[in-house]
């Protein structure tokens, strides 16, 4: 599974790693994750509001911080 964190490194896109890295870790599950901070790739996305979380090229927030919890909800989904 491949996480990707869409944004350019400020507080709330870092805020947003860090759940994710937690939500990870939470469920035990093998994950890759991977900051994309070029505002070109984010545009490619159809990212206009970050920061932006997406789980194997699929965007599953934007524009808010989602919180550990909500991260696990749609991780559980994908496996």
């Amino acid at each position: 599974m491949k996480i990707q964190i869409l944004g350019t490194g400020c507080p709330r896109c870092k805020q947003t790693e860090a759940n994710a890295r937690e939500a990870v870790k939470n469920l035990g599950i093998d994950s890759v994750i991977e900051k994309v901070t070029d505002i070109d790739q984010i545009i490619d996305f159809g990212v206009t509001v970050t920061p932006a979380l997406a789980v194997d090229g699929d965007v599953k927030f934007s524009g808010m911080i989602p919180s550990v919890r909500e991260i696990e909800k749609i991780l559980e989904q994908c496996i």
